[in-house]
């Protein structure tokens, strides 16, 4: 995710910011450096020295070991930036120490591509410039929908951040039934993940109208009647929510590590 949002930001050049990522891996910072021409460091002191944000683009586990690195070593005027699942605002800035501005969000997959979405929520006392710069980083990648209670995160989480995995799991079934009636692997493929495609583009033409897009599509008596007769009686709807939940429930576990 850092990768996506670090080439949204170089592309187009924005001459205000200067980058400086710090990574453990050094074929990673070789890559970094080598494509976006941006500063690397292997200590995330030296990274931050000097910086307005502060983003931890670093996976839930992670975390932990990134904060008690960074612990006493935030300025107060430092705005923090986290995409990190499940972890709250009150435990980077409790681990952090020196009371920092944070802002915590939640990006998903799409923005490898500049099509992602990110849930946002600011932490006490940052101020309206703060939440702009948060804002120019996370929309070089896609969509941001601030939110006013952090609690809200982890359904953001469960919806739009695992949400991919639960389209890309549709295209596999759809690409597996079509090769079940004879089609070729390649054509199955190409057919589903298309199919998904379009569709997708359709309703991110038209937020909202998922309901009245399925009816324009659901001739009575016809083939896609058929085949919702099926879905509802297997309870496809029933299952999506629990799926959803479980995504949910297993972020507000994470907060409690």
């Amino acid at each position: 995710m850092a990768t996506a949002l670090i080439s949204g930001l170089v592309n187009p050049p924005r001459a205000h910011l200067s980058i400086r990522v710090c990574d453990p891996n050094e074929s990673a910072r070789n890559h970094l450096a080598g494509t976006f021409r941006v500063s690397t460091f292997t200590e995330a002191t030296a990274a931050i020295e000097g910086s307005d944000v502060i983003v931890l683009a670093i996976k839930p586990q992670t975390m932990p070991i990134v904060l008690a690195e960074l612990k006493g070593k935030v300025r107060p005027e430092q705005l923090v930036l986290s995409i990190a699942a499940g972890i709250t605002i009150d435990r980077i800035s409790s681990e952090l120490g020196n009371s920092p501005f944070v802002i915590r969000s939640m990006p998903n997959t799409p923005a490898l591509i500049g099509h992602g979405i990110t849930g946002v929520v600011a932490g006490p006392g940052c101020s309206g410039q703060q939440r702009d710069q948060a804002e120019e980083i996370l929309s070089s990648a896609g969509e941001v929908i601030w939110l006013e209670d952090e609690s809200l995160m982890d359904a953001v989480t469960a919806i739009s951040g695992t949400g991919p995995a639960y389209f890309f799991l549709l295209a596999e079934a759809l690409a597996a039934a079509a090769r079940e009636f004879g089609l070729s692997a390649e054509t199955a493929d190409r057919l589903a993940s298309i199919t998904c495609f379009g569709a997708g583009a359709m309703l991110a033409s038209s937020p909202g109208e998922a309901k009245e897009l399925r009816r324009r599509v659901t001739s009575p008596g016809g083939t896609t009647q058929a085949a919702m007769v099926i879905m509802e009686d297997g309870r496809f709807r029933e299952l999506v929510f629990k799926a959803a939940k479980a995504a949910r429930d297993r972020s507000k576990e994470l907060a409690m590590k």
